[in-house]
């Protein structure tokens, strides 16, 4: 008997149909795996290791192991006062990484985002302190003039042509220039404690109702997203995840959630710049994995060739990226600026490019493009900041600290470079 239209290959099971004679079954490996159970999963988890799909799990393995030796060392590393205040320091980091991790999936690089950050910060402070305009209107000013100078960036790299090093590398020139120029002659503008974007990254909520809240509101939503999706595409009759598999992912999400929750609710309580942060991820993870415009950056990643033969606008994909990575610079920028409550020459300067691009690759997001997520702009953040926690607990000296970051970056690609070649060589890549 035939299938019914517009269903793909089925070997009959379960329909009451008989695959046609001579018929190979079409078996999805998915499905086997989560007949078999428990041995299922601990086969594929095998299978991905041999094959280099290592996912989150260096990085994952990377914050146990930097926070038992700096726990180990200090107990106060791992205070809950020392927690929470790393949870707002990675914050602006985070943010310029987040569209650091945009741009390594186009395969490319932006080494503009550490001055446009600063130029951001400047444009807000020269605004609203010095001419005195509307705290959210000069805030808006700040992020749009992020989004614009990537959007210029990107031009020149999607329809001049111009190599995306080349354009952003001139651009860090430019633009820092430009930040000095707008900051004037005194070079600085102090932002005061009442001012938009101090409040943004100073603000702590006490109540213990709010983290715990949040935490409910964050696994609450990811539950019912894996229960409509799993729902849409049992109705698609393609794979899905069984609720037994959903109801564990959501009761690991959910200890991750609450003890956060609780660690934070041990010093002060919920900071707002991290609520920010991550609202921020899971809006553009979901942007990233649920739209149209998410896949045709992973496809323009992935393989350009393909992408263009199949319709795709690359130019279009290349230049709203580079606009994002710049948009995201403006937001870390003034997240900085409200930290250090100033707007300064030193502004974007310093290691944050270094940092925000170690983040991006240390999380898990691949320098040859087409593999991340933005969740490795938060854990990158995390090892980052941990280690430069940790060592200026310890006291050691900004020279030990730079040469241990770099390192740990050339270990992250090194990882990379050694997953993408195993999995070429099983045949995956």
């Amino acid at each position: 008997m035939r299938g019914d239209p517009g269903r793909g290959p089925s070997d009959g099971a379960g329909d009451g149909q008989e695959p046609a004679p001579g018929a190979v079954p079409a078996v999805d490996t998915r499905l086997l795996v989560r007949e078999e159970g428990l041995k299922g999963y601990v086969g594929e988890f095998r299978r991905k290791m041999r094959s280099g799909e290592l996912g989150s799990l260096p990085v994952v393995l990377a914050v146990i192991i930097i926070w038992t030796v700096f726990g180990s060392l200090n107990s106060t590393f791992l205070s809950a006062q020392n927690l929470s205040d790393l949870s707002q320091q990675i914050v602006g980091t985070g943010m310029i990484a987040v569209g650091i991790v945009f741009v390594l999936l186009l395969g490319e690089i932006d080494l503009s985002v550490g001055s446009v950050s600063g130029l951001c910060a400047a444009i807000f402070a020269v605004l609203n302190v010095l001419n005195g305009m509307n705290e959210w209107l000069a805030l808006l000013v700040a992020i749009a003039g992020g989004a614009a100078v990537g959007l210029i960036q990107g031009f020149f790299f999607a329809k001049v042509g111009v190599p995306a090093f080349v354009v952003t590398l001139a651009g860090n020139l430019a633009w820092n220039g430009l930040m000095l120029q707008v900051l004037g002659s005194s070079g600085t503008v102090n932002i005061p404690s009442e001012s938009i974007v101090s409040r943004l990254y100073s603000t702590i909520y006490h109540s213990p109702a709010a983290a715990y809240g949040a935490a409910a509101v964050g696994v609450g939503l990811f539950l019912t997203a894996s229960l409509l999706d799993a729902q849409r595409r049992r109705a698609a009759r393609v794979p899905f995840r069984p609720v037994t598999e959903i109801v564990l992912r959501t009761v690991v999400i959910a200890a991750i959630a609450f003890a956060t929750a609780y660690i934070l609710n041990q010093y002060q309580g919920l900071p707002l710049a991290l609520l920010i942060f991550l609202i921020l991820l899971v809006l553009l993870d979901f942007v990233l994995r649920r739209t149209t415009y998410g896949r045709r950056v992973f496809a323009v990643g992935g393989n350009i060739e393909g992408a263009r033969r199949a319709g795709i606008s690359v130019p279009f994909v290349r230049m709203s990226v580079f606009s994002i990575a710049g948009t995201m610079a403006a937001i870390g920028g003034l997240f900085l600026a409200g930290q250090i409550q100033s707007a300064s020459q030193t502004s974007g300067g310093g290691n944050l490019l270094m940092n925000v691009i170690a983040a991006a690759v240390i999380g898990g997001t691949s320098l040859f493009g087409g593999r991340g997520t933005v969740w490795s702009a938060l854990l990158g953040a995390l090892v980052i900041g941990s280690i430069q926690s940790g060592m200026n607990i310890m006291g050691v000296s900004n020279a030990v600290q730079f040469m241990i970051t770099g390192s740990v970056l050339l270990a992250a690609v090194v990882v990379d470079s050694l997953s993408r070649r195993t999995q070429k060589a099983a045949g995956r890549a």
